[in-house]
């Protein structure tokens, strides 16, 4: 009897201890294969140093088919796991947006709504959801869209996408409105000839997160940013500009390059023409590892494009046709940037191929379908192809890269090329600081299309003919996060969750035996147990 209360008191103790050991150290034991509950360390790092409290108000709750409900679950782990490591300085809420007033308001404020179609009791029902958060700090509001992902994978799978991006959504948003220091980004409007207003979404959202400044052809705030853009230029840059570039990106500095490989001009009414580009930046990427060519892609995948197919009376007939000379990129490199991702919209593009140069890491991002052909410039596009019907065996050139990250330290250009008696020498760096670059061989794929009726942009990706909005801007703020992102939180996207659906055709053929089993074989299971302890119990006392 002394011995069993020994053993009570030891145990009591143990578990007290153990109690008050937990209350001050925290840890967590993720058992899942993917690591499901497990969040990054930048993001851990982010909300341990919240000096205030966030509010997350999420408007994904209801009775949702099972695919929504698992996107439901995911956010409201996702949140507790964040309020363990920031404390109070997470809190977050679930709201049901039913009232009409509410549904109008969160899409004024940014939060896209869908249609939830559904089969019940034998009828098909509609309504509006609302897949989003809305973040509140110190008075500051931000949209979250959850419901992301590729729309060309299956329903599942695009829930499934939305799963893993929750994490990555939910912590960028929570850095943009707590960051106290912006960092500062140059765009270097002083070589293309694109008007501001066609600039204007991208620069608005970029506002958002970066100090901006411009060029307004004036090298010598280039040192200034920690980020260069140069969107599709026009204009050749000289030999002076071109060192201030190179000496940037010795400096550690990031650069982002949008150019066309080759100039498209509008000659007459049957088509446009094409020339080779001249921005004096080919012996520069050459030597970072790079080429963009003077050619044009042609891809069976692709946007359409409003032609006149002919007269119905006096009156032009216009129809949408496959315009090849537009590909959609729906095929993408490893990496987080590019990870679930949707399509891109481009617009006369050129191939880039890499080179040699050594030490430097070449990830190719965004890719063409295999069946493609490449138009050298100088070149006639003709309208009137676009009504022809292609032969694939001439879309034969294979998949083409579009965009290319490029990481390293890189070797300077004017190694060896300046005198001993140039005064720029005693700043000359000849082999770089670890930076990187992006180079995109779409000067478009940053320029929206203009409401004219509104006299308001169009969101960035929006194609005017579809009236659906790709995921351009999606693309270009990944990658300038990463670029920018010394933390890493952007790794928060390699987060991967493995879809493992049930057999539906064994599933409605065994569903009964299923469920007994479910149902009885627990019952039989503590049974067993029981009575194998009555047993020995039994067998114990009675030889004592």
């Amino acid at each position: 009897m002394k011995q069993r209360i020994v053993k009570i008191a030891v145990f009591l103790i143990a578990l007290i201890g153990v109690n008050v050991l937990a209350s001050f150290v925290f840890f967590r034991w993720d058992l899942t294969e993917e690591k499901r509950y497990s969040i990054s360390d930048a993001t851990k790092r982010l909300l341990q140093n919240l000096d205030g409290q966030v509010v997350v108000k999420v408007y994904l709750t209801g009775d949702f088919p099972a695919g929504f409900e698992r996107l439901e679950r995911a956010v409201q782990e996702t949140l507790e796991s964040f309020s363990d490591y920031a404390g109070a300085n997470i809190a977050y809420r679930f709201i049901e947006p039913n009232d009409p007033k509410l549904q109008e308001e969160l899409t004024q404020k940014g939060l896209i709504p869908t249609n939830l179609f559904a089969n019940e009791d034998g009828k098909r029902t509609e309504r509006l959801v609302f897949p989003g958060a809305m973040l509140v700090y110190e008075g500051k509001e931000y949209p979250v869209q959850l419901l992301k992902g590729n729309q060309s994978a299956s329903p599942e799978e695009r829930l499934n996408q939305s799963y893993e991006g929750v994490e990555f959504e939910l912590a960028s948003a929570i850095r943009r409105l707590t960051l106290k220091e912006h960092k500062r980004i140059g765009i270097l409007v002083g070589h293309t000839k694109v008007p501001p207003p066609r600039f204007s979404d991208l620069l608005a959202t970029l506002q958002q997160n970066y100090d901006l400044y411009f060029d307004v052809q004036n090298p010598d705030s280039w040192e200034k940013g920690d980020l260069l853009i140069i969107p599709k230029p026009d204009l050749p840059f000289t030999e002076d500009e071109k060192y201030r570039l190179d000496q940037f990106v010795m400096r550690g500095g990031k650069l982002v390059i949008f150019a066309d490989g080759a100039r498209v001009d509008s000659v007459s009414l049957e088509g446009t023409f094409a020339q080779p580009s001249a921005l004096n930046l080919d012996d520069l990427l050459f030597k970072y590892g790079c080429r963009i060519n003077q050619n044009l892609i042609k891809d069976l995948s692709c946007a359409l494009l409003p032609l006149n197919v002919g007269n119905m009376g006096d009156k032009p007939q216009i129809k949408p046709l496959p315009w090849r000379f537009f590909p959609l990129i729906n095929n993408f490199g490893k990496h987080p940037i590019v990870r679930n991702l949707d399509a891109i919209y481009t617009r006369f593009p050129s191939s880039i191929d890499t080179v040699d140069a050594p030490g430097i890491v070449k990830t190719p991002l965004l890719l063409t379908s295999q069946y493609t052909k490449l138009l050298k410039a100088p070149a006639l596009v003709a309208y009137n192809e676009a009504r022809q019907q292609p032969d694939p065996r001439e879309y034969n050139a294979g998949v083409k890269n579009v965009a290319l990250l490029l990481e390293g330290s890189f070797s300077s250009l004017y190694n060896n090329r300046l005198l001993p008696n140039d005064p720029r020498m005693s700043s000359f760096v000849g082999k770089g600081k670890p930076a990187k670059i992006l180079v995109v061989s779409d000067g478009d794929m940053l320029v929206n299309d203009i409401d004219y009726a509104r006299d308001a942009p169009f969101p960035l990706g929006y194609d005017r003919l579809s009236g659906k909005t790709f995921a351009n801007k999606d693309f270009v703020l990944y990658a300038i996060d990463y670029l920018m992102d010394s933390e890493g939180l952007i790794t928060a996207r390699n987060k991967q969750v493995t879809l493992r659906p049930l057999d539906k055709i064994r599933l409605k053929e065994e569903r009964t035996q299923w469920q007994l089993l479910n149902l009885l074989a627990p019952l039989v299971l503590i049974g067993l147990l029981g009575g194998a302890w009555q047993w020995i119990r039994k067998r114990k006392y009675a030889t004592g």
